[in-house]
């Protein structure tokens, strides 16, 4: 709320150069000072460059440290399946309540069991046709085959980054194995399933040049 608050007087004094969609951190232990604010959504013709609208959350951790959600154990790490960070009704409950005040949610999920998760609690939230909500799953990295066309026929936005394919490149088959990497960076599946897809740099954690996403 502080950064948010610094941004609003930017935007105000006219001094933000670049446009800003900022997302309230779905992980704060208390939601309801930032959920207290209408989401703030400027005149597209007047001079505001900062939007507040969307409450983003955390289902799993990464792939790289092995705390993405898995369906069945890492290929090269038996026994751990990677973690939830938030338990699915927790995440349910906070997602119904951010859609009811009028805001956008995205969900970081990496692993295929934190990615079917997620689509399930969409699910329940939106009943089966998000379109209109845009909801999003930041990642939406590693997926079930059957998983792959919920997007497109629900509504969800995948948010994925193309870098992290070849970041990941050395590592990631290792981690899943010959098989469960077909179902990761999978945009060609889900962009054939029907699926809207925003390709993003996820930095700082990637590089932000746009020439290495394309």
């Amino acid at each position: 709320l502080d950064e948010l608050a610094a941004l609003k007087a930017l935007d105000e004094q006219g001094a933000l150069r670049l446009r800003v969609y900022a997302a309230h951190d779905g992980t704060a232990e208390d939601l309801t000072p930032a959920l207290a604010m209408d989401p703030l959504i400027p005149d597209p013709a007047g001079p505001g460059r900062l939007t507040v609208r969307m409450v983003k959350f955390y289902a799993d951790g990464a792939l790289g440290s092995r705390g993405a959600a898995l369906l069945a154990d890492y290929s090269d790490d038996r026994g751990n399946a990677g973690l939830l960070l938030t338990d699915p009704t927790v995440l349910e409950a906070r997602v119904r309540t951010a859609h009811a005040r009028g805001y956008q949610v995205a969900t970081h999920a990496i692993g295929d069991r934190a990615n079917m998760t997620v689509l399930h609690v969409y699910h329940r939230v939106f009943g089966g046709d998000a379109a209109a909500a845009r909801p999003r799953i930041e990642h939406a990295q590693v997926l079930a085959e059957v998983d792959i066309p919920r997007f497109g026929a629900e509504g969800v936005i995948a948010s994925v980054q193309p870098t992290h394919a070849t970041s990941d490149m050395p590592w990631a088959e290792k981690r899943l194995g010959p098989e469960r990497i077909k179902g990761a960076y999978a945009w060609q599946s889900l962009l054939k399933s029907g699926a809207v897809l925003a390709a993003g740099s996820d930095a700082p954690v990637e590089e932000v040049a746009p020439v290495l996403g394309l």
